[in-house]
């Protein structure tokens, strides 16, 4: 069963994201989290964008992740999982 985390986005209401076939989730900058997604032809690369955090901090990273675990860990019904971000986020892209 595919599973999805929801995230709050400012002015904008709770996005999904895909939880699955996830290559890295990496804290790019104080200011984004990147979620490389993996697949036989290509990978998508989606960048959320978030308030600024300290320099040495994996906040945001960390809380992705334990997400993605928690959805995983979930009976099959349960399919979006929710996320409350400590730092708020102003925009999801994908690329």
């Amino acid at each position: 069963m595919a599973k999805f985390l929801s995230i709050p986005v400012t002015s904008e209401g709770s996005q999904l994201i895909s939880a699955d076939n996830i290559k890295l989730i990496e804290q790019a900058s104080t200011t984004t989290v990147t979620v490389t997604y993996g697949g036989a032809a290509a990978q998508d690369v989606i960048t959320i964008t978030h308030a600024a955090i300290g320099a040495s901090a994996y906040t945001m990273r960390d809380e992705i992740q334990d997400a993605v675990v928690k959805a995983h860990q979930s009976v099959w019904q349960n399919v979006v999982e929710t996320v409350a971000p400590s730092s708020a986020v102003s925009g999801i892209a994908i690329a």
